[in-house]
């Protein structure tokens, strides 16, 4: 393998990080002046009208405002879709006011979302003055912003990369781009009977690295189980580590399984899942619970008083520097007293530049789904370590890249991969899977896995019928009206015939398995599109079928993103595309098809055009093998 020169390949990663970063401003400018409020609304980006609630100063001092979704908000025919929003902690968000129909007038300042749960949520705002125009507003609403300050960060941290000279930050870099010796302590392996012998040897693997370890998880094969084993074992030897993930929704899936561990986490940033377990260990409330928080208060509250008098003699100016003193005084102590009980800080990539960890170093950093992160979000992470552990998988979901130069550039070839293409020695595979029938999980071993992933004993024959083959592909070409529809300004698309011929289907099968046993068992169901548009349709039929009400609560509907990480006994998967020319669009992207196919449990059910889908030697392979297993 040739020498890589990591300053060249981080200057090019600028610049396709550039180029995505163009056209994120490009589309949110399209966004807000081609794009309606309403189905902006619906597309869970925008409240309006919303209710401005009360303001106030929260424990770490900053200015928040409440703000209130409006029942009008969410009370259209798409109610299910417009319910969701993509409101989260840490995202820029816009104001604006309603004059006129279409006359929209954009306030000049952002705020930051602290908090948000279903139709509430708190932001960080800049000064009283934004509070007060916003209150007066007739109809104010509030957007996501287009978010510069990740990637601004992103940035920073390719250019401290790239110019980093005789320090931890240089030799990672190093490592990482060229072949070299990832350097192991010696000592006899551990033995931990609870996990299988790859999930072991993986944990011994982070235990004896000094520098770099990869834990390559496929779908099953319990990566999170295992990463937890590994931080477990690893605060045994270390006071505290950094745990990170690309979203905020895996850090509080890896920080809830660490809690369940009975381990000390502080969750920096705050959590999607708005439950009082995560939100209990969050900075902002181990704060407010401190013991000297009252006095805290009172304090800043006194020196806000003071200073609304506007005195100008020595003694105001000493009474006001003595306040702060005795306030900053008492800041730094509550702050070290959560600092120093913490074992594990878990945050965001992202979040680990958060303000709150200024100046902390780990010794080891964890990065899980680090096969989704860009590299440039790694490394503001890496900075803060003197090594680093990635589990992952990336056979299944890639960064989401939004611009196609950037894309074809390469920006989606993650820190993970580089790792594994230059320094392969460090990779673990896990091997032994406990989710899947071992006939749905064979297709995906043999592709992406060089068929080294086993099914465990206990899943390897799991069915809901007797005698059913697990894996069936109905063909939908023979459908007389199966076309594909491009709906939408933004390219998606739908197939009608497809839709209806999947719900009959389903219907068919559960009147197989009875009706009373899918709900007297609790049998689960996901239904897949890769296409956002065929998931909306196919949600909209759902609700309005009367034999599908009473299994409501048993059946998802989401793209293959909305899905990861997830399972169900039963998974249907509705590929859309049908054409005379067997174009297949980004159903060529096969790692996508990965994670469909491999959430099922027991029964995966395929409908797609054979004839259009068949064309790409993936589909064309997958097609036969399920034939095969209905023939066998």
């Amino acid at each position: 393998m040739s020498m890589v020169s990591p300053t060249l390949e981080l200057a090019r990663q600028r610049q396709l990080l550039q180029l995505e970063w163009n056209h994120e401003r490009e589309e949110f400018k399209r966004l807000t002046q081609v794009v309606g409020i309403e189905r902006r609304v619906r597309r869970g980006d925008c409240w309006y009208p919303m209710i401005v609630g009360r303001h106030y100063y929260n424990s770490l001092n900053q200015l928040v405002l409440e703000i209130l979704r409006t029942t009008d908000a969410t009370a259209s025919e798409n109610a299910d879709e417009a319910l969701d929003h993509n409101f989260e902690y840490g995202r820029q968000v816009a104001f604006f006011r309603k004059s006129g129909i279409d006359d929209i007038t954009y306030y000049d300042f952002t705020a930051t979302v602290s908090y948000a749960e279903q139709n509430r949520m708190v932001v960080i705002m800049p000064d009283e003055g934004a509070i007060a125009a916003i209150a007066s507003a007739d109809a104010p609403g509030v957007q996501l912003a287009l978010d510069e300050t990740t990637y601004r960060l992103m940035m920073d941290a390719l250019t401290r990369v790239a110019n980093a000279k005789g320090n931890r930050l240089a030799e990672l870099r190093d490592l990482f781009y060229n072949r070299g010796t990832a350097h192991k302590f010696s000592f006899d392996p551990m033995r931990f009977p609870w996990l299988n012998p790859t999930q072991e040897h993986a944990v011994n693997e982070v235990l004896w690295a000094k520098d770099v370890a990869i834990v390559h998880g496929p779908p099953g094969t319990g990566k999170t189980t295992t990463l937890v084993e590994a931080i477990y074992e690893t605060l045994r030897r270390e006071n505290q580590v950094l745990v990170c993930a690309q979203s905020n929704m895996a850090v509080d899936w890896i920080s809830e399984q660490l809690m369940d561990r009975g381990v000390d986490v502080l969750r920096v940033g705050n959590p999607t899942r708005v439950n009082d377990k995560m939100l209990s260990q969050t900075y902002e409330r181990r704060f407010e619970a401190h013991p000297d928080y009252p006095q805290l208060w009172s304090m800043r509250k006194a020196l806000r008083e003071v200073r609304g008098k506007r005195g100008g003699s020595d003694a105001y100016h000493q009474k006001v520097e003595r306040l702060k003193e005795r306030i900053t005084e008492l800041e730094l102590r509550i702050h070290n007293e959560i600092f120093g009980q913490a074992r594990v800080f878990a945050c965001t990539l992202a979040g680990s530049a958060s303000h709150v960890l200024d100046g902390m170093k780990f010794a080891t950093l964890f990065i899980d789904e680090a096969a989704q992160a860009l590299e440039a979000a790694c490394w503001i992470a890496i900075r803060k370590a003197n090594r680093v552990f990635f589990a992952g998988d990336h056979c299944q979901l890639p960064p989401t890249i939004k611009c196609l130069e950037a894309l074809q550039g390469g920006l989606g070839y993650t820190l993970m991969e580089r790792i594994v293409a230059s320094n392969p020695q460090v990779v673990t595979l896990l091997k032994v899977q406990y989710r899947m029938n071992d006939e749905i999980m064979q297709f995906s071993s043999d592709w992406f896995y060089g068929g080294e992933v086993k099914s465990a004993p206990e899943v390897r024959h799991r069915s809901i019928l007797d005698l059913d083959v697990p894996i069936t592909w109905v063909d939908t070409s023979e459908l007389a009206d199966s076309v594909e529809e491009v709906v939408g300004d933004n390219g998606g698309r739908i197939n009608r015939a497809e839709a209806e011929f999947t719900l009959a289907t389903i219907e068919e099968y559960f009147n197989r398995v009875g009706r009373q046993r899918i709900l007297d068992e609790k049998i689960d169901m996901g239904i897949i599109s890769p296409y956002r548009a065929q998931v909306q349709l196919l949600r909209r039929m759902v609700r309005r079928s009367p034999f599908f009400k009473p299994y409501r609560h048993a059946i998802t509907i989401n793209t293959v993103d909305g899905f990861q990480g997830q399972e169900r006994d039963i998974i249907v998967i509705s590929m859309v595309r049908a054409n005379e020319t067997g174009q297949i669009g980004f159903l060529r992207d096969l790692r996508r098809m990965n994670v469909a196919i491999t959430r099922a449990r027991m029964k995966l059910i395929i409908l797609g055009d054979t004839a259009t889908l068949t064309r790409h030697p993936f589909y064309a392979r997958l097609y036969r093998y399920i034939t095969h297993l209905h023939q066998s």
